[in-house]
């Protein structure tokens, strides 16, 4: 399973601010950080705002950071709020299956069956099981 690029740049935001701790920072400086694009940024941070995880603060000065410590924030709440779907392979999808294989084939029930282990294990974990070195972090951003 692959996760879209805009649930990595969430997941990348939320690791940058956590490591900044309470210290606001912009998305000028985690695009730069990260050598990403500000407008993809935007819109992660738009949606990581909506959800509740970050707090945006406008104007002269202000800047975004953590809505809650990252031992309360949860990986696999994250994820499944950022990926669009979860069809890792046609057959998932009802309504645009074609696959002739479908009737017989039990690869469905396996790939069905990994992807609850998958999110299962996201949901098993924090913001804070992602951090890991600070003082390695400190050094590249």
């Amino acid at each position: 399973m692959q996760l879209t690029l805009y649930t990595d740049y969430s997941l990348r935001v939320l690791i940058y601010l956590a490591f900044k701790g309470e210290e606001l920072s912009t998305i000028d400086e985690i695009s730069k950080a990260y050598r990403i694009s500000k407008h993809h940024l935007t819109r992660v941070v738009h949606k990581l705002g909506e959800n509740g995880s970050i707090k945006t603060i406008r104007g002269k000065g202000g800047g975004i950071c953590l809505a809650q410590k990252p031992k309360d924030i949860n990986i696999g709440r994250i994820v499944k709020e950022m990926e669009k779907n979860f069809d890792l392979v046609e057959c998932f999808n009802k309504d645009k299956n074609q696959c002739i294989l479908s009737p017989m084939c039990g690869l469905k029930n396996i790939l069905y069956e990994a992807k609850l282990n998958f999110l299962k294990t996201l949901e098993s974990k924090t913001l804070a099981d992602i951090l890991v070195d600070k003082n390695s972090f400190n050094k590249k951003a």
